[in-house]
């Protein structure tokens, strides 16, 4: 009977070896496979993206030209929206440059614009993560915020040759600095435990007491620009719910993000423009 049990353990202390092995080799070499084994599957990633792009093309082209024909009108008016927004914001870059020559201040972190593709997303109750179709052959860096025009989607965290992994926000590994808006008293911010295709949350704390919130008035939460990484006035989402914390000095709570997190195609990551901004 013991050679037939061994059979059947044989699995088992093969793995163990195998794990006991990992765990030995050095930290540089684990690095290395790592990131190796993600270069190796990054082509395939980027592929199966650009396949579903052509998917999406060919089915835009069943629609018929009346629908198609108002597509277009729509986007001319948001283009004519746009167009007018980034009027207003160069006047207002002029107007800070303005400020910070007369009053003698520091200038604010600059970025650069880079847009992305989503290749690949990842959610499960550890993070909640998605793959960009660029990485350092964009000048992309670990720890770039990463926003959409509803406010903030996340955090690099990854950077390969031609791809990045981007911590979202509602991952509970997310982390930033935020206040109400209106209130410049800081508050920390953190992701939680979301389900697939669940609307997106996140938790609020040590939030000032006469602070209130609930889902008929929600409170705006914008990130705050401490730390460097984010600037401030970026939406995160609203607080629906806040209750007094265990030691009463503060308030704990929920934040409704946008849904539309769980559905985005392009992303913008600011890229700061010094590299040693982070």
């Amino acid at each position: 009977m013991l050679p037939k049990r061994f059979d059947q353990a044989r699995p088992f202390a093969t793995l163990g070896v195998v794990l006991l092995v990992w765990l030995l080799l050095p930290v540089v070499f684990k690095t290395f496979a790592r990131s190796a084994f993600f270069e190796i599957q990054a082509p395939i990633t980027i592929t199966d993206s650009y396949v579903a792009d052509v998917q999406n093309f060919w089915a835009t082209k069943l629609h018929s030209q009346a629908e198609i024909m108002s597509a277009a009108k729509d986007t001319a008016a948001l283009i004519a929206t746009y167009d007018l927004s980034v009027s207003k914001v160069k006047q207002l870059e002029a107007d800070i440059l303005r400020l910070e020559n007369l009053l003698n201040l520091p200038s604010l972190p600059t970025y650069r614009l880079e847009p992305a593709r989503v290749a690949r997303r990842d959610f499960n109750g550890w993070w909640q993560r998605m793959i960009i179709r660029k990485g350092s052959n964009y000048g992309i860096t670990v720890g770039a915020p990463v926003v959409f025009f509803g406010g903030v989607v996340g955090r690099v965290v990854e950077v390969h040759a031609y791809t990045a992994v981007v911590d979202l926000i509602t991952s509970p590994t997310f982390r930033v600095a935020a206040s109400a808006e209106g209130d410049n008293r800081p508050v920390s911010y953190q992701g939680g435990i979301n389900e697939t295709f669940s609307a997106p949350r996140g938790t609020v704390e040590f939030v000032p007491l006469d602070i209130t919130a609930s889902t008929t008035q929600p409170q705006r939460l914008v990130t705050s620009g401490l730390g460097g990484v984010f600037p401030p006035g970026l939406t995160i989402g609203s607080i629906t719910l806040l209750e007094p914390s265990t030691d009463g000095m503060f308030k704990n709570g929920e934040v409704k993000l946008d849904e539309r997190l769980n559905s985005l195609t392009e992303i913008t990551v600011l890229v700061p423009l010094s590299p040693d901004q982070f």
